[in-house]
C-alpha cells in the first residue's frame, strides 16, 4: 500500500498495475464495478463509493489532477460493457493487487498507444461503407478533445471513450491515465502525439488501400 517503505514504483508501472486491477475487479465483482461506475463525470467530492477501491492506489505525492485522473479512468473502465473487460496483455487473475505495486515496477513496460491511435483504429476497423463517415466523426471528436482545458477534457472524454469501446476498439487505459493526469502542464505535447498518431495511421491505411487497388487492377489485365 502507499506508505510502505522501499523504492517507489515508477508512475507508469503504477498506472498499468492500477488499470489492470480495475479491469479485473470489474469483471469479478459487480458491486465494485457499480461503485466505480457511479463516479462517471463526477467531481472528486462526489464519489464517496469509489474511495475504498481507488484510494489504496494513489501515489503519496500527487497533484489534484493526477488524483482526479485515477478516479476518472476507473469510472470509464467500469462503464464499459462487461464483455469488454479484458486486461490488455494479461490473463484473468494476473493483475497486480492493491499493495503489490512495488512488484509491478520490475515488469517490462508494454508498448503504449495514444488515444489518437485508438481513434484511427476505430476508422480502420469500421465497416467499409461507413469508413469515410467514421473518419470524419473520429477526426472531429479528437480535435474537440485536444482543444479542451482540463475541466473540458473531463467533461468530453467519457463520451468519446464510450464511443470507442462500443466499436470494440481498445483504449490504453494506463496511457490515458498518465495523459489525463498531466494534461494541465503538457496538453500541447499530448495533443500533438494524439493527432500525429491519428493522421499517421490514417495515412498508412490510405496507402495500403491504394496498393490493394493497384494490385487488383493489375490482376484484371
Amino acid at each position: 500500500m502507499p506508505g510502505q517503505s522501499g523504492p517507489r514504483p515508477r508512475q507508469d508501472s503504477r498506472a498499468q498495475a492500477f488499470t489492470d486491477w480495475v479491469v479485473q475487479v470489474c469483471r469479478e465483482d459487480p458491486g465494485a464495478r457499480s461503485a466505480l461506475r457511479s463516479g462517471l463525470r463526477k467531481d472528486l467530492d462526489s464519489v464517496q463509493r469509489m474511495h475504498r477501491l481507488v484510494a489504496p492506489w494513489l501515489p503519496e505525492q500527487r497533484s489534484r489532477d493526477v488524483e482526479r485522473a485515477y478516479y476518472a479512468v476507473a469510472a470509464m473502465i467500469a462503464a464499459q460493457p462487461r464483455s469488454s473487460l479484458v486486461p490488455a496483455g494479461h490473463r484473468a487473475g494476473n493483475a497486480v493487487q492493491p499493495g503489490e505495486q512495488e512488484a509491478a515496477r520490475d515488469r517490462p513496460r508494454r508498448l503504449r498507444t495514444s488515444l489518437g491511435t485508438s481513434f484511427a483504429m476505430a476508422v480502420a476497423e469500421g465497416p467499409g461503407r461507413e469508413k469515410e463517415m467514421r473518419a470524419g466523426a473520429a477526426e472531429s471528436r479528437l480535435n474537440i478533445l485536444t482543444r479542451q482545458g482540463i475541466n473540458g477534457l473531463h467533461r468530453h472524454l467519457p463520451a468519446s471513450v464510450g464511443y470507442l469501446r462500443t466499436l470494440g476498439v481498445d483504449v490504453d487505459w494506463a496511457q490515458l491515465l498518465e495523459d489525463l493526469g498531466h494534461w494541465r502542464a503538457r496538453s500541447g505535447r499530448i495533443s500533438r502525439v494524439w493527432l500525429q498518431d491519428f493522421y499517421r495511421l490514417r495515412s498508412k491505411e490510405s496507402v495500403g488501400q491504394a496498393d490493394e487497388a493497384d494490385e487488383r487492377e493489375l490482376a484484371e489485365h
